[in-house]
């Protein structure tokens, strides 16, 4: 507990078992942290994961041993996917009884070696101070992620020894490299300064490296005027109201940002790792640019597509030593570039049908999103998502003009994430609008903690885009299955308006397009929970949208036949 303490902890949470019942009777009455009781342990890693993407600060979890452990993995791997700082405390059976497949025993070490940064089984309790510190350290420096501590039960309670630290308070052997070499930035800025069709792709690694990277990310692209594009995670570091700005790129991103990002000369990647939703088929994938690559993460420069230069350092620090380095230059005249961004931009990639064809009455989701951001964008709010189409939706028509706003899962694409995620954000920032944008599928995962909103009377708003269906699963079933829909169709759905009340929130259902201003402007104003049912039309797509296989310039657009864009590679996948 003075560990925590002693490393800023607010907040920690978890669900309390046998085998950390005695951090748990320490927690009673102190009043330094606040616990936060979840109603499962999936919960707790998403709440943690979203208050550590919406402060900066990392993320807390304490769960017991066995179920409590391998129910917090799923947000454990989550957050190392997408680099979200959490230090997980798990409860472990007695050190005599480890290995002998004692109640509620797991071998949490070995399940959690692969989606962790580090984690550590503390089998004395003179090592526990300076285990908590490095956990902290490894956790937030570098590229951050999820640790894990599991301390068994009689390490617990055992008064601490004077025997020898296995780590020594203070140690540093974890030192990422925060400083790129001169020589490397000197390279870097003779490629930029002459390059002709430069582009700047930017990821979550700049969000991660602080708002000071932000900052500097904008000023540097002020200097070079090289438009941007951004990875889904990465969403916020770059205003969305900037001419320069191309929106999201990848399997869902916009036209002109795909196209720019294949026909560039030099690509400068910051804080992304080339993930396969952005490259499509790699040998398609910006076959004739040089590539830069920025990463603090040595592993991640030339594990999937090579690179010319690569640089090693944190985003913020490289930011800086590359302004520096540009000094008075003039930026290059782009303007034959840009016209040609132009021309990509004319094709109005995001235009999507007024009214569905099979039920011409029923809600775009779409504009249901574009109402939403309309009508929420004056106070900044704090947006997360579950995953499926209305994920997607919400990246291509919400703006986001600030860090730390956006709060999604990318890498692992978990269901369940979006409540949870959005507890934890507004616990951290109890004066701002959170929202989590929804699916009436992907909710149901962790619906549970609705409870935990009310418990802590957290004015959480959820606005459920809800069209019956798996939406992403039967999007993918008809164009790539030949529309056999196979288990997509959620049947059985609840009363939601219902399901909310009986938890002491808000229900509100919009079944008509003329109501869904009102419905909005009554969310909003509502000072507690809220829970919206908007139902909007079933049959909706996510488009743009690069088939899998398909290279990222063979996008469909809304009003192309399936396969019409592709060549004859992907039209076969397809």
């Amino acid at each position: 507990m003075e560990c925590l303490v002693d490393q800023g902890v607010e907040y920690v949470f978890g669900y309390p078992g046998g085998a950390v019942l005695p951090i748990y009777d320490e927690l009673f009455g102190d009043e330094r942290i606040r616990h936060i009781l979840v109603r499962h342990e999936a919960g707790a890693a998403h709440a943690a994961e979203g208050y550590a993407r919406a402060t900066g600060k990392p993320g807390v979890v304490l769960v017991t041993s066995g179920p409590g452990a391998t129910n917090a993995v799923t947000g454990i791997a989550d957050a190392f996917l997408d680099s979200i700082p959490m230090v997980v405390i798990t409860g472990q059976v007695p050190t005599a009884l480890i290995g002998t497949d004692a109640f509620q025993e797991a071998d949490t070490v070995g399940i959690t070696r692969h989606c962790t940064k580090h984690n550590y089984l503390v089998k004395d309790p003179a090592d526990l101070v300076a285990t908590v510190e490095e956990a902290f350290r490894i956790a937030t420096t570098g590229r951050p992620g999820p640790v894990v501590i599991d301390i068994p039960k009689d390490v617990q309670i055992a008064v601490p020894s004077e025997s020898k630290t296995l780590v020594a308070p203070g140690s540093h052997r974890y030192a990422p490299q925060m400083v790129a070499p001169a020589d490397q930035i000197a390279e870097a800025i003779e490629l930029i300064a002459n390059a002709q069709a430069p582009i700047l792709y930017t990821g979550g690694g700049v969000i991660n490296s602080g708002s000071r990277a932000s900052e500097l990310l904008r000023k540097f692209q002020d200097m070079t005027n090289a438009p941007l594009t951004s990875t889904l995670m990465g969403l916020g570091a770059f205003p969305n109201t900037h001419p320069d700005w191309l929106g999201m790129l990848g399997m869902h991103g916009t036209y002109e940002a795909n196209m720019a990002m294949n026909k560039c000369d030099v690509m400068v990647c910051i804080g992304a790792r080339f993930d396969d939703r952005v490259t499509g088929r790699l040998d398609a994938f910006s076959p004739d640019s040089t590539k830069i690559h920025i990463d603090i993460d040595r592993s991640s420069i030339n594990k999937t597509v090579p690179v010319d230069l690569g640089i090693l350092g944190d985003c913020a620090t490289v930011l800086e030593q590359l302004i520096e380095a540009w000094g008075d230059r003039s930026p290059r005249d782009l303007g034959e570039w840009k016209a040609r961004i132009a021309g990509w931009r004319a094709r109005e990639c995001l235009a999507y049908p007024d009214r569905s064809k099979k039920d011409p009455k029923a809600i775009m989701p779409q504009k249901a999103v574009e109402r939403l951001y309309e009508l929420t964008k004056e106070k900044s709010p704090i947006i997360s998502t579950e995953v499926g189409q209305h994920q997607m939706w919400a990246a291509q028509y919400f703006g986001f003009d600030k860090p730390n706003k956006w709060l999604t899962s990318g890498g692992l694409g978990t269901m369940g994430y979006g409540m949870p995620a959005a507890i934890g954000a507004q616990l951290g920032n109890p004066d701002d609008l959170v929202i989590d944008i929804a699916g009436e599928a992907s909710i149901q995962m962790n619906i549970q903690e609705l409870g935990t909103a009310s418990q802590y009377r957290l004015p959480v708003k959820i606005f459920i885009l809800n069209n019956e269906y798996m939406g992403m699963v039967r999007q993918w079933q008809e164009l790539t299955y030949e529309s056999r829909y196979s288990n997509s169709y959620s049947d059985s759905l609840p009363d939601f308006v219902k399901l909310a009340e009986a938890y002491g929130w808000k229900g509100i259902r919009i079944t008509d397009e003329a109501d869904l201003d009102a419905s909005i402007m009554a969310m909003i104003e509502h000072d507690g929970p809220v829970l919206v049912d908007c139902c909007v039309a079933k049959d909706a797509n996510c488009l743009p949208m690069i088939p899998s296989g398909a290279a990222h310039t063979e996008m469909l657009l809304y009003g192309d036949e399936v396969g019409g864009t592709m060549d004859d590679e992907a039209k076969a996948l397809v």
